[in-house]
């Protein structure tokens, strides 16, 4: 004869893992939703601004200096940027 010590109180615990499970994911698909709605709108939003300044047409005899800086400092940021993607994926730390 065998017995089981908790068998029910084990599939009562896993049914209710199951059944959380489900409103998890539906409010990790409503908030991606709502990530890429907002990201569209951003982007929306800066192309409507990029074009009313007329950023890109300012003439070449103008003074570039702040175009150099502000390239200087996005290159600088993205540097930065893949510089920790990559010591963030460095098997080194791994323990």
């Amino acid at each position: 004869m065998m017995t089981t010590e908790g068998g029910a109180s084990d599939r009562c615990t896993l049914q209710a893992a199951d059944a959380r499970r489900r409103p998890i994911a539906m409010v990790q698909l409503i908030a991606t939703i709502g990530l890429a709605l907002s990201t569209i709108v951003a982007v929306t939003a800066v192309s409507i601004g990029i074009a009313r300044a007329e950023a890109f047409g300012i003439r070449g005899d103008g003074d570039t200096a702040s175009l150099a800086i502000a390239l200087l400092i996005g290159l600088l940021l993205s540097a930065m940027g893949g510089l920790t993607a990559i010591m963030a994926d460095s098997p080194e730390k791994k323990s």
